[in-house]
Formats: structure tokens, sequence, C-alpha cells
């Protein structure tokens, strides 16, 4: 039946070439302008101009790259196969011979990846102009027998920054440091802490605060004066290291007036330096309390602080405030006190305290100011030692400070 109406039952035995891609000539080319297949170049051409538009150059075989032949049912070639120039389209056009060989279009030489550039320049090529941008002497301190280089670091960048300029990291923390607001805005923060620390535990006090470079010894072992005198120190100061030693007055033990009372404070002072329990020039604070007639048969209780700093030439003196003793316990004191009593010039051998705490109950003798004006002994030892430690602060040199 396919027979009789003239149609042939043979199949076609190759599939039709591809169209020409753009740029390539067809079949209706104009006569004298070669064509190339694409598929002989691994990646597209730059259209090229030929020397001579008279007459195409005579066909070459066709051949895959590198050498290789072409697949088998491949389409023929209209034209020859041209190579890619090495950077660039040409300025101007070349002649192509029919012994030109496409396998050398890297002029002999093994490709070069693109991630290692090499600076040698190739021998020019017959009738291609080289590219201008090949020709440029290297600069930058490459080398160019050298694929890769490395820039030469004769400094350390570590040293680079200059320690004496008024700016950076240093002269940030400098100008903090010199700043007033900045300042009292962390003895702030830190007086806050510190508060809330001896408010929680105020046993840590002593620990926090002590330290620094004032350094301060008391002429006692009574926790009663150590701790007021401490204190009052650390408040004026900051800090302060203050500590108790034991000294003896070498008077009666209940001083009666002022002149007594001052006598009994520093001679705890000498004694301390005498014995080399302290050296001689170390600030010490002493105290020392008496009762005195202020008015006829009106007797009062009185604390003497003196403070003497012989290495910066400073000695004070001041007083707590008086605290009245009735009239009959004084009486009292006097009684219990020989009349052949050594030490009389100075004082009772009996104190006030011990009659206080003989005649009235629950009177101690070593705080009996508690009881009668609800302000205890050591309060006024440290409203004292404080306007000591302020007058102090004053007369010391700044660099003590």
């Amino acid at each position: 039946m396919m027979e009789e109406s003239g149609i042939e039952s043979t199949p076609p035995t190759t599939p039709p070439p591809p169209p020409p891609a753009s740029g390539v000539s067809g079949p209706q080319s104009p006569p004298g302008v070669s064509a190339f297949v694409p598929g002989g170049f691994s990646s597209p051409v730059p259209p090229v101009a030929l020397t001579s538009m008279q007459s195409p150059a005579p066909p070459l075989s066709l051949s895959g790259p590198y050498g290789a032949p072409a697949p088998l049912g491949a389409a023929a070639p209209l034209g020859p196969v041209l190579s890619a120039p090495p950077m660039g389209p040409p300025s101007t056009g070349f002649s192509v011979s029919a012994g030109y060989d496409i396998t050398r279009g890297h002029a002999g030489r093994t490709p070069q990846t693109p991630l290692m550039p090499s600076f040698s320049s190739a021998s020019p090529m017959p009738g291609i102009i080289t590219n201008p941008m090949m020709q440029q002497p290297v600069s930058g301190g490459l080398d160019v027998s050298s694929p890769i280089t490395f820039p030469e670091d004769t400094e350390d960048p570590r040293g680079a920054a200059d320690d004496s300029a008024p700016g950076g990291l240093w002269g940030f923390f400098k100008g903090v440091a010199g700043n007033a607001m900045v300042k009292t805005v962390l003895d702030k923060t830190k007086h806050s802490v510190e508060s809330m620390i001896t408010t929680l535990d105020p046993g840590m006090a002593p620990y926090i605060k002590s330290g620094g470079d004032m350094d301060v010894v008391v002429t006692s072992d009574k926790e009663v004066k150590v701790s007021a005198v401490r204190d009052a120190f650390q408040e004026v100061f900051g800090s302060a290291m203050v500590t108790g030693e034991a000294g003896q007055s070498n008077i009666a033990p209940q001083p009666l007036g002022y002149a007594a009372g001052v006598k009994g404070a520093q001679e705890r002072i000498d004694s301390l330096r005498r014995a080399a329990v302290i050296h001689e020039k170390q600030p010490v604070v002493s105290v020392e309390n008496f009762i005195a007639e202020l008015f006829p048969d009106k007797w009062f209780d009185i604390g003497c602080l003196i403070l003497d700093d012989p290495g910066n030439g400073i000695h004070l003196e001041t007083f707590t405030q008086a605290t009245p003793v009735a009239l009959e316990h004084v009486q009292q004191a006097q009684a219990l006190t020989p009349p052949d009593y050594n030490l009389r010039w100075s004082g009772l051998l009996v104190t006030v305290g011990e009659v206080l705490e003989r005649s009235v109950p629950n009177v101690s003798r070593t705080d009996w100011h508690q009881a009668f004006t609800g302000m205890s002994r050591r309060q006024m030892i440290y409203s004292a030692a404080k306007a000591l430690a302020g007058m102090y602060k004053q007369r010391l040199p700044s660099r003590t400070m």
C-alpha cells in the first residue's frame, strides 16, 4: 500500500543538523564569508575579521577540542574553525592559513587556571596583535617569576599604636580617671555597695574599710574606744587601719579636772613609745575620761581625746560632750578613796562608774552613760573622734590624704 502511494518506507538515517547559532553563517551566507560550527569550541568566541573577503580559505579537516576527531554524525563544517585571541578582541584582522593548528590555542603551553595567574609574556603569534595590557611592566612589589607572592611585612602591626598619643584606649582611661564627676559617681557607688553590705552584715565593716594609707593606733584595747575611733576615721578618710594597744595612764583611775584628763591621755601615748610598742612617728589617738566641777556642786563626766602625729608635726586635742553626774555619787567615790592615796593629786581611787554600778540596778560601770542620757559612751567618743579626724585631715599634707 505504501509503495503504491509513492511513499518510501526507508526511515531517515541521520537527524537534520541543528540550526546555526547567532553570528554563524548559514547556507544563505554571502559568498566569500567562512562559517564555523559552534561545537568546535568550549566557550563562545567573539567574531573575527578576515583579511580577505574575496575567496574563502580552503576547507580544513574538522576536529574536536585539543585535536580530538569530531564525533560521528556531526554536521560537516562550512568553513575553518578559528581560535579565540588570548586577551580581548583584536584591533585588526588576521589571515588564516590552511596549515593552522587549532590545538595551539594556548601558544603551545598548558592552559592556565584563572586562580593562578602568570605574569610571564608569551611569544606573539604571527599575524596577531598582542594585547598592550600584557606588555605593561608589573608593579606593586610582585615577583614576575612566581605566580603567587606575599607582601613583606617588616614591622609588627601591634607596635604601630603609640601609647604616648593623647587618643586611644589609654587616653580614654586617663581622661575618665581625671574626671571629677566620674570620681564622684564611683565614690557614691562604692559607698552604696559598702552600706548595703554593712547593713546586711555589720561585722563586715571593719574588713571592708580597713587598709589604705592611714594607720592609727589607739592607746587602749577596750572595744568601746577602738571601734569608736575606727569608725570615725574610716568615715572621714574612707579607709583606715585602726588598731588598739593597751597603754598605761600612770594616774588615778578616776581623774579629777581637765589637767588630770589631758595628763592621763598623754601618758598613755608616752608609755607606748617608751616601751617601743609603736615607733616614734606612729600616729596615735588616746582617750581618757575624767570628771570636773564646772559649776559649784555640779559635776560632769567628760572624755579627752588627743591625736599625736610626730611625723607630720600635728598634735590635736578635743573633748566629748559633758554628761551630768549627781553630787552624791561623786561624794561616795571621794569617801572610798583613802586620804593617803599616793595618786590623790590626780584623782580618786574609785571611779564614778563603780559607784553607779553598786547603787543603781542594771547599770554597768563601763557604759552607764546609756542609762542616764540615752546615748552610749561609744557614740560620744565616736562624735569627738570624728571631729578630731576632720581636723587632722585638714592639717595633713595633700600627698598623705
